[in-house]
């Protein structure tokens, strides 16, 4: 699944690398979020995915988290885009790391039922492709690959990926 999240990553971010300063103010689909708070959302999200891998707690609060998110988004095209890279490097490092045997401990997340650290990889990939939609730059549903738009998912990522099918 590593693959796919790399893919995913590699076409968000060529979409997210044609955008302009004054693009990434523009709305998303998402109601009262930009194209940049998307961004800003995806590079925190990298984070906090990375973190549950290593047994730390995704945020160090709510109320942190939505300052970080914030403050990111008020961030240049470049600056933005380049955040997302170097989180997804991030990201891939630490998921490169994990001893095969880890893949299968449960692990705790405030607020959402324990599931399998091997869903962590699948959450990514989720985020990546459900959010590029939600850039509203032309990337749909019907551009998700078929490993993808096939997927046999729990909810809620389900539900999530219906919502833009």
């Amino acid at each position: 699944m590593l693959n796919d999240i790399e893919q995913a990553t590699a076409r968000l971010l060529e979409t997210a690398g044609r955008f302009t300063d004054a693009d990434l103010r523009q709305p998303s689909l998402l109601p009262g979020w930009s194209r940049a708070y998307v961004l800003a959302h995806l590079a925190r999200g990298g984070e906090a995915l990375r973190n549950i891998l290593v047994d730390e707690p995704p945020y160090a609060s709510r109320q942190a988290r939505n300052a970080d998110i914030e403050a990111g988004s008020d961030r240049t095209a470049a600056e933005l885009v380049g955040d997302v890279a170097a989180t997804a490097e991030a990201f891939r490092a630490t998921v490169l790391g994990v001893p095969p045997e880890r893949w299968d401990d449960v692990v705790s997340v405030p607020g959402v039922d324990p599931f399998p650290r091997s869903q962590v990889l699948l959450r990514r990939l989720t985020e990546l492709e459900l959010h590029h939609v939600d850039l509203d730059a032309g990337y749909t549903a019907a551009d998700w690959p078929p490993s993808f738009a096939g997927l046999d998912m729990p909810e809620p990522l389900r539900s999530w990926r219906a919502d833009r099918g």
